[in-house]
């Protein structure tokens, strides 16, 4: 192997090949752990403040091992860009011949069999205009090589179209399908386990136990090393994946293919009638007892007769999928009556589960209801399966660490024997950045408390003319505020004001990055993967600590279980992550050496509270002001 610390010296190949490249002594520090996790085959957690250049420091070691690695990520769009923009750099600066590969989701690529399906079912009921986009699609399919919709163009994945030509875990029908041989799903992921190197994303790896069940392969069983990005996600993924969901529709959906798929097959609809009706019945029943207002809440707070009600439905769907099995052997049908059961065995689990199980939580509108079941401890689970692996396991973000103490997060995955790394961000905050903390400010519980924040905001808006993000811990927040923004400006404002749920996310960061003095307002989904490089973010604005709502089902649900446990739930939860969705939530100012502003935190609690100490020991140090005319000056002086 090269030697690591010549590849990213001054006159290296990165150096050489790479344009604005320059050595960065901690990129050198965190590639050398992954180079010694790698050749070791144990789990590293490293967290890597902003600016080390983290995708490099691991892509580096990857690509110089010699081992089939799977790299996985957050999102799509980082998924994207490794595969198309910064494995390709890599590979060519180090000369290092790779076959990479780019593994999607199922619901990604077109199921021929269904293509089929919607072709058949538009001749059988005569329908003289076919969508254009179908038949787009079914031009497309005669020739695309991948099967991969995103080559579809003007097609998202929100047309309604998308979900009657792709396939998902439920209604696949795995080898037992006729289109088998040419599978798009299959040949991607045959061609996964041909690379060196393969680029997934956090939900499709963590979902790869389930998809090895419907005869697809098993990606991490041949995985010599496996490099988590945006790691700091995987608890509360995990979690989710660890569950159990269930929902009314699902139901609805597996009657009505049921019916469909009998129908095609040449069967009678009396053989399944009797059993497809009480299983409709059994849903209103369910639905009556539930309120319609579509909030969330603990399955332990609904009716007493909701347990009761919930079993005889999945009992219903139980002998409805009997009949339907005998109603024919084809495999469409014996697919879909297998669904069913799936369905009712999930139901009498959630149903039937203990309090220490994991939260219950119940959500119903007017027409269909869902349950959920997570657990509250998936570490032992999660580290079996990191321990079931030969492999190397290297875990990576931002934001890992509590006042430089991974242990929360190593807990909840039960990677409490891993190696660990901390490494700050190289960029200069001290010169870069001020961390303005507004004095006299109400309690966050108080009626008054988001006007104070508007008020404290509108002088900074004007220092800075724009250029800000306003980031709010509840939808209700959120209006509330963007409400009083408007009410002051009167309509007057020289700059947009862009208000997330009015547009759709990646429009209103276009808009933002491209007017360059934009004030956006958002929540949650603004906190992190927003990365807006130069002028155009210069203020921050955090309107209060991001504790999660007491009130919220799984966060009081856990809370309990905490309690029974022996644990302090604020101390070892709520204090924890609560620090670290801060962290992500500053980290959006600073993203270059470039970058300069003012990050603002107006919750009182910072400096009132004793854990003040633990939020403000796990932000950069950078100077603190209580002065809002040394606030304003800086902005001013930016301008």
């Amino acid at each position: 192997m090269q030697d690591i610390a010549d590849i990213f010296g001054a006159d290296g190949p990165l150096a050489r090949h790479l344009a604005g490249f320059a050595p960065r002594p901690a990129q050198l520090r965190m590639a050398e752990a992954v180079a010694d996790a790698l050749d070791e085959r144990r789990p590293l957690v490293v967290e890597a403040g902003t600016g080390t250049g983290k995708t490099f420091a691991y892509l580096v070691p990857a690509l110089l091992s010699g081992l089939r690695v799977l790299v996985s990520t957050g999102t799509r769009t980082l998924q994207d860009q490794l595969f198309a923009k910064d494995v390709p750099l890599v590979a060519g600066a180090l000369g290092s011949p790779v076959r990479i590969a780019l593994l999607k989701g199922r619901a990604n690529y077109l199921c021929t069999y269904r293509l089929a399906r919607q072709r058949a079912q538009g001749a059988l009921e005569g329908i003289a205009r076919r969508d254009p986009m179908l038949a787009r699609i079914e031009e497309w399919a005669r020739v695309t090589t991948s099967g991969d919709l995103a080559e579809v163009s003007e097609l998202s994945d929100a047309h309604p179209v998308w979900p009657q030509v792709t396939s998902t875990r439920d209604n696949c029908l795995g080898q037992r399908c006729s289109d088998f041989a040419g599978c798009h799903v299959v040949a991607a992921r045959r061609r996964a386990q041909e690379a060196d190197l393969v680029v997934v994303n956090h939900h499709l790896l963590l979902a790869d136990l389930a998809l090895k069940e419907d005869g697809f392969g098993d990606l991490l069983g041949t995985a010599d090393a496996v490099i988590l990005d945006e790691a700091h996600q995987l608890p509360d993924l995990a979690t989710q994946f660890f569950g159990l969901q269930f929902g009314s529709r699902q139901i609805e959906n597996v009657l009505a293919e049921g019916r469909a798929a009998l129908l095609r097959a040449g069967g009678s609809l009396a053989e399944i009638g009797t059993t497809a009706r009480a299983a409709e019945a059994a849903v209103s029943a369910a639905l009556a007892l539930l309120p319609r207002n579509g909030v969330r809440q603990r399955f332990e707070e609904c009716s007493e007769d909701l347990a009761s009600t919930l079993l005889a439905l999945a009992t219903a769907v139980q002998e409805f999928s009997v009949a339907l099995a005998d109603a024919s052997r084809e495999p469409a049908i014996e697919q879909v009556a297998a669904r069913a059961l799936e369905l009712a065995r999930a139901l009498e689990r959630i149903v039937g589960s203990g309090e220490n199980d994991g939260a219950r939580t119940v959500e119903s509108s007017t027409r269909a209801f869902s349950l959920a079941l997570l657990p509250f401890d998936i570490a032992e689970r999660f580290s079996g399966l990191v321990q079931a692996r030969p492999a190397a396991w290297v875990f990576t973000s931002a934001t890992l660490s509590v006042g430089g103490d991974f242990s929360h997060f190593a807990t909840r995955l039960g990677l409490q024997d891993a190696a660990t790394l901390q490494i700050d961000s190289p960029f200069d905050y001290e010169t870069q950045a001020l961390l303005y903390l507004p004095e006299g400010m109400p309690e966050p519980t108080s009626p008054a408390y988001v006007p104070a924040v508007i008020e404290a905001t509108l002088p900074l808006l004007e220092a800075s003319q724009g250029g800000a993000f306003l980031l709010f811990t509840s939808h209700r927040a959120l209006a509330q505020g963007a409400q009083q923004l408007r009410a002051r400006w009167n309509g007057a404002a020289e700059v947009p004001l862009l208000v997330q749920g009015e547009a759709p996310r990646e429009r209103l960061l276009r808009e933002f990055r491209e007017h360059g003095d934009a004030v956006l307002l958002g929540t949650a989904s603004f906190w992190e993967g927003v990365d807006v490089k130069g002028d155009a973010l210069r203020l921050v604005v955090i309107e209060k600590l991001p504790f999660a709502s007491p009130d919220d089902p799984l966060v009081k649900a856990r809370i309990e279980f905490l309690r029974r446990r022996g644990d302090n739930p604020f101390r070892d939860y709520q204090l924890p992550e609560a620090v670290l969705a801060l962290k992500q939530g500053v980290g959006r100012l600073v993203r270059s050496e470039s970058d300069r502003g003012v990050i603002v935190i107006c919750d009182p609690r910072l400096t009132g509270k004793g854990y003040g100490r633990t939020f403000r020991a796990s932000l950069p140090a950078m100077p603190v002001t209580t002065e809002r005319a040394e606030a304003t000056k800086f902005l001013r002086r930016m301008r």
